[in-house]
């Protein structure tokens, strides 16, 4: 621990609120602390409690163990140089320590739902603390903090509680309008903030022994060297109301916590074993959902001998059995399901920190987040909730926050939501479920025949999809910088008429099997499975139209002038990876092998060729720079499972040319740890950049791994 360790870790609740920090504990963005609380979940996200510096007295001798960065860029003081180890599972833990001391501190973020709206087999929580749903205290947002002290004399432990009221994109600066409240109790201090006559977030921190001193304090300058590098905003004031002053025996511990709310509207008690409780919750939890119990088989697994045999199997050289890192998986898996309040239903956070819930990632992450769990109650509600919401054939790439209407600047959500619709009833059999959904997708098939917002249409002629709409991007290349897509794809982008022929093959699929089932007119369903046929022929044949014979490979966009985008980029292997796939088995594999040499890398597929002009290596610099190489050669960890399963398809008898080991090597041990980046840079070394965790980029290793 003697170098200052930057990699992250993250807590989740259920409801978007969040912890997060470094190995070294040295807050190095605007978005860490130890509960940031979604107010409006899973949105609102409010940091409350940043963190307790913490200094130890044995003997006289004063240690402080917090580091900080501030603003000039120098680290005071450096109690990271005292870190003797830290663990992620099944908590995040670090102890410090000296020869005649030690002293650890424990994390743990409970699950602030209790069950509701039929889904709730996907969420249990065993001895629930908060009142049944829609009821003023129906979410739960809080963290517990334990410390431990091993010694050989007695010693004194001071924390001073550091303290903002800001969302969580912004940093917080000193101000003479911004005031907080404390009202002390037993055991407790009832906090609020008062900002130019508005009132903030009301939460509480309590504590199971020590005396409480009010001395209010502002500190100022923190340094946040990340944002620095991001070329955002990066100092912060935070403020102290007060510190806490705990004297331990040998074997003592400290438990606190910090929870949204009043004291009184929480009667039970505080106790030294309710961080115990609290973790054995959270695995009983996931032993539910997911049927295991964190680190119960690691014994049995080793001696059976298991564990070598299944590290060979998948040639994964960690200290760790295959069992143990597939559950490790679907616990970063299940941090990104969150209760929506503004629907009243399940959707997926598409990545930690900065990122809300989108349709688009939503769909896409599906399959591995809850089909391959077999969590199929929450798979139904996902795509319940999405299709209600379905307007002029479009499925909502977000939802607002309160009352208000979705956003739907996507062409391709709606399209993933009958592909995942698809495989959901692949995998369950639920006809029941496809007599209700089957409107919608009659619905969707309807507005992009007859043409919907963005101009989107099918072509006449060739029956392929089409848009023409500017200053927007509707694809998952998505980002506009001054009002034009970085990524320009109007007219017909290969991934979306690959989707929507595989969204036909689906209609008919479904309209014979109601028909045979008795589910509406069988005559009629007949006639229309028939209809959807043709149709879907017709898009095969006109999906040639991409095939670009000089490069055996396809053409990105057709644009609305009918000119070729030749760009090699990885919609193509899209294409080749939907359950329905219009290409034949020499192209498909003509395309596998220039995607293989010119897109692979350890950690998924480059968004674009490094031999193209355009091509950007690193995803660096201010917001500008990051945003034009973003879909310019950044590599897509999520990518990795299309390509997965494209090759699977047309090279079944061939080994896969892809290494898991990097990518688990990430998930264990780099960046944050036990979850997966949103991208890594093109070029050697391939970092990780972006949202430390990415849904789909968890989604699709748990969906191949296995």
């Amino acid at each position: 621990m003697a170098d200052l360790d930057t990699r992250e870790w993250l807590l989740t609740n259920g409801l978007g609120s969040f912890a997060s920090g470094t190995v070294s504990d040295v807050r190095t963005r605007t978005y860490h602390g130890w509960l940031f609380a979604a107010t409006n979940p899973p949105s609102g996200r409010t940091l409350l409690i940043s963190h307790l510096e913490a200094s130890l007295e044995v003997l006289g001798e004063v240690v402080a163990l917090g580091t900080n960065f501030w603003g000039n860029r120098q680290i005071e003081p450096t109690g990271c140089e005292l870190l003797r180890c830290f663990d992620i599972n099944p908590v995040p833990k670090w102890i410090w320590g000296k020869d005649n001391w030690q002293l650890s501190r424990q994390l743990v973020m409970p699950h602030g739902l209790v069950r509701t709206m039929g889904w709730e087999k996907s969420f249990p929580i065993p001895n629930a603390q908060c009142p049944i749903p829609h009821t003023p205290a129906q979410f739960c947002h809080r963290i517990l903090i334990q410390y431990r002290y091993e010694g050989v004399d007695a010693a004194i432990l001071r924390l001073r509680l550091l303290i903002a009221d800001r969302d969580f994109h912004h940093q917080q600066t000193a101000n003479p309008e911004l005031q907080f409240s404390q009202r002390l109790g037993q055991q407790q201090v009832c906090l609020q903030a008062i900002n130019s006559g508005h009132f903030g977030t009301t939460w509480h921190l309590r504590w199971t022994q020590g005396n409480y001193q009010p001395d209010a304090v502002w500190y100022w300058n923190y340094g946040l060297p990340e944002e620095t590098q991001r070329g955002l905003s990066d100092r912060e004031d935070l403020y102290s109301p007060g510190y806490l002053s705990v004297t331990l025996q040998p074997g003592d511990t400290v438990t606190l916590e910090a929870r949204v709310g009043f004291p009184d509207q929480f009667p039970d008690i505080l106790t030294p074993q309710a961080f115990a409780a609290a973790v054995e919750a959270e695995q009983e939890r996931l032993s539910q959902i997911f049927g295991w119990r964190e680190g119960g088989k690691q014994e049995e697994w080793e001696k059976g001998g298991k564990a070598e045999e299944e590290k060979e199997r998948f040639k994964i050289a960690s200290p760790l059995p295959h069992s143990l890192i597939w559950q490790q998986l679907l616990k970063a898996g299940d941090q990104f399901i969150v209760y929506r309040a503004s629907i009243a239903g399940p959707t997926i956070i598409a990545g930690y920190h900065w990122f809300n819930d989108w349709g688009r990632d939503t769909l896409i992450a599906l399959p591995g987040l809850a089909l391959v769990p077999q969590r199929f109650d929450l798979a139904k509600g996902l795509l319940r909730t999405f299709g209600h919401y379905c307007r002029h054939g479009l499925i909502p790439n977000a939802f607002p926050d309160a009352d208000g209407e979705p956003f739907y600047n996507s062409i391709d959500a709606a399209l993933w939501w009958i592909e995942t619709l698809g495989l959901y009833l692949e995998a369950t059999q639920d006809w029941q479920f496809l007599a209700e959904q089957f409107p919608i997708a009659q619905q969707i098939h309807k507005a992009f025949i007859g043409g919907t917002r963005y101009n989107i249409q099918s072509d006449a002629t060739d029956g392929l999809i089409g848009w023409d709409a500017r200053s927007v991007a509707l694809t998952w290349m998505d980002v506009v910088i001054g009002a034009e897509p970085v990524t320009p794809r109007r007219g017909k982008p290969v991934e979306i008429n690959a989707l929507w022929y595989s969204a036909l093959c689906w209609l008919s699929q479904w309209a014979e099997r109601l028909s045979q089932l008795h589910f509406g007119e069988p005559v009629r369903l007949a006639k229309q499975a028939q209809r959807y046929a043709q149709q879907a022929e017709q898009v095969k044949v006109s999906l040639q139209k991409f095939w670009n014979p000089q490069l055996s490979y396809l053409y990105d966009t057709i644009e609305p002038d009918d000119r070729r985008n030749f760009q090699i980029r990885p919609n193509a292997v899209l294409a080749l990876s939907l359950h329905h796939c219009g290409f034949s088995p020499h192209q498909g594999c003509q395309i596998l092998d220039l995607a293989t040499t010119s897109l692979l890398t350890p950690y998924g597929l480059r968004s674009l060729d490094p031999g193209d002009p355009e091509y950007i290596g690193k995803y660096t610099g201010g917001a500008h720079d990051r945003d034009r190489a973003y879909h310019q050669g950044t590599v897509w960890s999520w990518l990795i499972g299309p390509y997965i399963r494209a090759w699977q398809r047309f090279y079944p008898n061939q080994p896969l040319p892809f290494d898991w080991q990097p990518l688990l090597n990430h998930f264990l041990s780099s960046a944050c740890l036990g979850s997966i980046s949103e991208i890594f840079d093109g070029d050697l070394p391939h970092t990780p950049r972006g949202a430390i965790a990415q849904a789909w980029s968890v989604a699709e290793v748990i969906r191949h791994i296995k």
